[in-house]
């Protein structure tokens, strides 16, 4: 029974290899090439000097209005600059552990742990509303702390303003303090 199988494999690998063309001439038996490609025009390079080092004129001015961005995160009336400048040093082991969040004048429930999730990690809310019930992860970056979604997409960032407490804003501008 295998030799039988295995004549029949063998007949069928020879009938597909005779099914394949390997020469390069049309069914009458002439030899026939492929035609040339044509070349494509290829545009000039152009060349210049590039600007100075920590030269920025060519960045547009920063905004004068009501208005202060920090690190992507708007927030009315320069607050986020006054938290940002009179910020306490905060550390990654001081943020693990249980928070009530105050946001938008509703509260709830953050849980921050130091369990890699991304290139930050590992936290959560329960209860809260708007933009923070999407977040999933968080980080210390300076003096900032950066709560994350679940994509390691910036949701909102905090100020160490005392000693169990941070404030700072989300990206729709909403205000959030962290307190224990």
């Amino acid at each position: 029974m295998r030799t039988i199988h295995a004549v029949a494999g063998l007949a069928v690998v020879l009938a597909l290899a005779g099914c394949q063309r390997t020469s390069m001439t049309d069914f009458s038996g002439n030899s026939t090439s492929p035609s040339p490609v044509q070349a494509q025009p290829v545009p000039t390079v152009s060349s210049g000097q590039l600007a100075a080092p920590g030269d920025t004129s060519q960045f547009p001015a920063a905004p004068v209005s009501g208005t202060a961005a920090v690190g992507g995160v708007t927030a009315p009336g320069g607050t986020e600059v006054a938290a940002a400048t009179n910020a306490l040093d905060v550390t990654k082991e001081s943020m693990v552990g249980n928070w009530r969040v105050s946001n938008a004048g509703a509260s709830c429930d953050m849980f921050l742990t130091l369990t890699n999730l991304g290139s930050g990690s590992r936290g959560g809310t329960r209860g809260c509303a708007g933009e923070l019930t999407a977040m999933g992860s968080w980080e210390v970056a300076g003096k900032q702390v950066v709560l994350k979604d679940r994509n390691g997409n910036p949701l909102a960032r905090l100020f160490k303003t005392a000693d169990a407490r941070f404030d700072g804003s989300t990206n729709g501008g909403q205000s959030v303090s962290l307190s224990r």
